[in-house]
Order: structure tokens, then C-alpha cells, then sequence
């Protein structure tokens, strides 16, 4: 047997650490450890377009699996386009491994072609980033950054010369423990214990619940019963807390609905549970705030804290539950789910007055069917802007499906990569891309990765021809819109042309039957489906500075949209309250 190279001993330890894919586009500098995966078969190399497509795919199975994922990018322009889905990856807690392979080890620093400082370039979104600069170093650098990944949640990066990935690696080199999962943090007693103190002493207790909330559905939903209190979310926590949830008051934020806004300002204590609510205009300033995050750099950073705890929201209530007392007045309660009925009910009917005549397409109309057509257990990618208000108003959770996006980057042109991620884990799984023209086609190269390997991602394209976001924000802003159009082709012969199926739809008569076609193809698919541009209704009382960034209290309403199957677990829920 022949003496094992770095790149061989590289890929050893990412396969031991459970890595089973890597992302990325080949290159000279990276083909020692391209080579290398060609020759291990527990590891696949997962050919892209670009290199941002890589570390979005990456993020995006970290996300779904909670184990570490890895992309890798050339030396000088590869690596960097994977600086954008790292910094996704990483502000979405995703533990990702990224190898920014480097030029020659003797030409760095002497302005060599394609040279860049990569260890420097990726610092602002990583955990860690290192530059091996012999084979000795390696495995102790990889297995460092590794740690980093799994045990503080985001990326690391490793820079790695093409030279020293083709050396020999030392004789008898040293096999380390890798550290591949989490584990769970408890609170101390004292934070219990006054945590109970100032549950007991509220008598209106309001939960607001993000994505650290995630596996602790049946402890939230228990505690929420114990002192009868509303549960609302942010988007990242919907998936996670909307469903089987009788005491549910819906979203705040710009894509908010029901009765959050109320909820969270109407109480005398708001219990923060695993979520980074970045827009603490939403969140009040007169009323007695705990918040709950495993970790402790979250804590007080968006609002003015009574009491911090460092803990695991499963964790943290299985603790706290048992030690506060019983509330049996409901009335607070009560009242905010019929705030949250009535507000849901005077927003139906938006999307369903006329909705099978209307020309161009409600896109409210699309997400509403295409929530009904989806499988149980889909898998949805949202692209940052109105696919960001259909996913939030329409798509039903139910502890099965998952809801992937940029949701606190807010990049343009996830969906599709985050897609590619999520199919390579499971072909069986229905995985339903939710993207705007203009995200798709910013990486619609990547579409070719779907046909290249057959996977079956179903692309629904919001087909507005134009950013509608961004022309929201201008004219709340009291400006015209101005380079936001988009001459769009036929994207659905543009599937056909790649070998995929497509589908475009322009009447909403022909709009289920070509969702399910799509939905129960084999392979790739894409509708195109033409929406209306003219979605938003914008009340004149909303000034600029709400709008801008998404901060917008959810009571306002600045989408009038719809809500969706949602009324309808609003009204399942009021069946709780008493009547008098």
C-alpha cells in the first residue's frame, strides 16, 4: 500500500467526522483532494456550477441534519464565491466545513496569480479559519475546525496549499477523537429558580419562540398550558412551534400576522425562547423581559434583559415546568386567540375573491395551492424576498415539513442551491424550491446541477418579472421604481432546452393540475408560473423606516395577503375558549 498523502489523510478525517458530501467546482489547486475523494468511496464530490451554490447546499443539509456538511472552493476567485453561503451558513447556526484550497506554499505573499489570504478573507463568518502550511499541521488544524463547526454551530475554514495537499503525510500520524455532536446546557438552579419566581408573579405570561425551539414542541407546549400562555414565533421558529399548538397567536415581524404584536406588548412577562428576533422595534420596552438562547452572545443583544438564561430550551423547561405554579385564569389567553381569529379572518379573503379569474396570478393563490399539493413531509427552500411572505402566510408545518431560507442573511438566490443540499440527502424526499425570477436566475446555472444528476427538486417559480421586494421598499420610501424590472424568457422551455421538465402556467384554471404534474414527476421539474406584480396593498400610514430592513410590527399588516390554511387552525383553536 502506498504512503498516504495530506489530501488522502484530509479526506480520512472529514469521512470520520460523518462528512459525506463535498460541494464545490474543481480547480488546480484543489485537484489533490478532488483526486483523493475519486479514491474514497464513504465520500462523494458534488460537481456545481458555482462555488456559492456549493456552500448554500452545504448550509442547507447541515440545517436538515444538525451533523457537519462540507463545500470547497479553488484557490483565489473559487474559494471566494463560497463567501456568501458561508456567511448563510453560518448565521443560520450550520455547522459547515469549508476547504479554501490555496496557491503554492512558496508563493504566498509575493502577489503570485490568483493569490488571495484566504485564512484572513473568511474570519468575519466562521467560528475558525486556519491556513495549513505543513502536513504536520494538518490534521491537528482540521481536527480543530472541526470541533469548531460541531460545538459552536457555523463554519470553519481551512486554507490548504494544492502543494502541501499532494506531500506525503508524516509517518505514523496520530488518529484523534473528533467531537461530532452537541451536547445539551442546562441552566443553574438559581436561574431556574428565579425564573419560576418571576413566572409565579405575572399574571400574563406571553412565549416567543425562534428557531432554538426546535425539538422542544412538547415542552413549549406543556409550559404554555401550565400558565395559559399565548405562544407567537418568528419566522425561523414557525416550522418548529405553529403546528398542534392550541395557544398559537401567530408571527410578528414585516411578514407577521394575528395577534404576536398584541401578545408579546400586552403582557406583564415575555419569555424569549431560542430565538435572535433581530427587530427590537417589535418587542416592547415596558414589560419585563426573560430570554432563553444556548448561547450566551444572544442574550440582551437585541432588547433590555430582567433576567438571562444560558441554557437548551428543551432543557431549560423540563427544569422549569414542574417548579412554577398552575394558572388557571385564562383570560389574557383567551382574549389574544380571538384577536388572532379576527385578525386572521379579515385577511382571507384576499386571495380568494376571484382568485380563479384573476390575470395575472395571485401569487398568494400559488403558495395556497401549492401548500395543499405538497407532500406531508416536503421539504421547502424560500428565496429571500415575496417568497419569504408566501412561505410565512401559506405553508401549513406539521412537525414533518422543513422550511429552509436565508432567513437571517437574507441573500438573494438560496433556494435552488439550498435545494441541491437537501435532495442529495434523501432522493425519496420531496424537496419544492420556492423561487423568484430574480433569485433563480442570479444561479440559474445550478439548475444544470439538477439535470447532471437527476435530481428530483421541484422548481415553483413566482414569475413576476421583477424584484418585488426591493420595488416595495422603494415605494414605500416615496420612490419610483427603478431598476427592478426584469425581461424574463419562457423558463419553462428553458427546462425543456436543459432536459428537465417544465411547465408554464399564465391562467389560475391550469394552476393545480400543473403543480401536481410537476410534483409527482420523477425527476427535476420547474413551473414557471406568471404572477401578478401588483401583489402588495400598502396602507398610507406606514412610514418608510418600518418597511426597511422587515421591521414592521405584525399589527400593522403592510401585506394584505392572506393567511391561508391558517384561519383555519385559528378557528380550531378558539373552540378552546370558554364560552360564557
Amino acid at each position: 500500500m502506498g504512503k498516504q498523502t495530506v489530501a488522502e489523510q484530509f479526506v480520512d478525517i472529514l469521512t470520520r467526522a460523518g462528512v459525506r458530501r463535498l460541494y464545490g467546482v474543481v480547480g488546480d489547486s484543489l485537484n489533490p483532494v478532488v483526486d483523493a475523494i475519486r479514491r474514497n468511496s464513504a465520500i462523494d464530490w458534488i460537481q456545481v456550477r458555482h462555488e456559492e451554490s456549493a456552500a448554500f447546499a452545504a448550509g442547507a443539509e447541515a440545517q436538515l441534519t444538525g451533523k457537519l456538511a462540507g463545500c470547497a472552493g479553488s484557490c483565489g476567485p473559487g474559494n471566494l464565491h463560497l463567501i456568501n453561503g458561508l456567511y448563510d451558513a453560518h448565521r443560520s447556526m450550520a455547522p459547515v466545513l469549508a476547504l479554501a484550497s490555496h496557491i503554492p506554499s512558496s508563493e504566498i505573499g509575493t502577489g503570485y496569480f490568483q493569490e488571495t489570504h484566504p485564512d484572513q478573507l473568511f474570519r468575519e463568518c466562521s467560528h475558525y479559519s486556519e491556513l495549513i502550511s505543513s502536513p504536520q499541521q494538518m490534521p491537528r488544524v482540521l481536527q480543530t475546525a472541526i470541533q469548531h463547526a460541531v460545538g459552536r454551530r457555523g463554519v470553519s475554514v481551512v486554507s490548504l496549499p494544492g502543494d502541501i495537499a499532494a506531500r506525503p503525510a508524516p509517518e505514523r500520524a496520530e488518529e484523534h477523537a473528533l467531537v461530532t455532536s452537541r451536547p445539551t446546557v442546562r441552566p443553574g438552579d438559581a436561574e431556574i429558580d428565579a425564573l419560576a419566581r418571576m413566572v409565579d408573579e405575572a399574571d400574563r405570561v406571553t412565549l416567543f419562540c425562534g428557531s432554538g425551539t426546535a425539538g422542544a414542541h412538547e415542552e413549549v407546549m406543556a409550559f404554555a398550558e401550565r400558565v395559559k400562555a399565548p405562544v407567537g414565533h418568528a419566522l425561523r421558529g414557525k416550522e418548529h412551534i405553529q403546528y398542534n399548538n392550541p395557544y398559537d397567536v401567530g408571527m410578528s415581524g414585516l411578514l407577521g400576522y394575528g395577534a404576536a404584536y398584541e401578545a408579546t406588548n400586552e403582557c406583564d412577562l415575555l419569555i424569549l425562547l431560542g430565538t435572535d428576533f433581530p427587530y427590537n422595534a417589535f418587542l416592547p420596552d415596558d414589560v419585563r423581559t426573560v430570554q432563553v438562547d444556548v448561547r450566551p452572545e444572544h442574550l440582551g443583544r437585541r432588547s433590555k434583559l430582567d433576567l438571562a438564561v444560558w441554557g437548551d430550551v428543551r432543557e431549560t423547561l423540563r427544569c422549569l415546568t414542574p417548579k412554577v405554579r398552575p394558572k388557571t385564569d385564562r383570560r389574557f389567553l383567551d382574549r389574544m386567540l380571538k384577536k388572532h381569529a379576527e385578525a386572521l379572518e379579515g385577511v382571507v379573503k384576499a386571495y380568494t375573491r376571484k382568485v380563479e379569474k384573476h390575470v395575472p396570478i395571485h401569487p398568494e393563490y400559488v403558495a395556497s395551492v401549492l401548500d395543499e399539493e405538497a407532500a406531508d413531509d416536503a421539504v421547502f427552500t424560500v428565496d429571500t424576498g415575496m417568497c419569504n411572505v408566501w412561505a410565512a402566510r401559506y405553508l401549513t408545518p406539521n412537525g414533518r415539513r422543513r422550511v429552509i431560507g436565508s432567513f437571517t442573511h437574507g441573500s438573494m438566490a438560496n433556494a435552488l442551491p439550498q435545494a441541491i443540499g437537501a435532495q442529495f440527502l434523501d432522493r425519496r424526499r420531496q424537496v419544492v424550491s420556492m423561487s423568484g425570477d430574480g433569485g433563480f436566475t442570479m444561479l440559474m446555472g445550478d439548475f444544470l446541477t439538477l439535470v447532471q444528476y437527476d435530481l428530483p427538486v421541484k422548481i415553483i417559480l413566482f414569475n413576476n418579472s421583477s424584484l418585488g421586494m426591493v420595488e416595495l421598499e422603494m415605494l414605500v420610501s416615496g420612490l419610483p421604481a427603478y431598476g427592478t424590472g426584469n425581461h424574463n424568457p419562457n423558463f419553462a422551455q428553458l427546462a425543456r432546452a436543459a432536459g428537465a421538465y417544465g411547465e408554464r402556467v399564465e391562467k389560475p384554471k391550469h394552476l393545480r393540475a400543473a403543480l401536481r404534474g410537476a410534483l409527482h414527476h420523477k425527476g427535476p421539474a420547474l413551473v414557471d408560473i406568471v404572477t401578478d406584480p401588483n401583489a402588495l396593498s400598502i396602507p398610507p400610514r406606514i412610514r418608510a423606516e418600518m418597511v426597511t430592513g422587515f421591521a414592521l410590527s405584525a399589527s400593522k399588516m403592510v401585506l394584505d395577503g392572506g393567511v391561508g390554511r391558517m384561519v383555519q387552525m385559528a378557528r380550531s383553536n378558539l373552540r378552546n375558549v370558554p364560552r360564557p
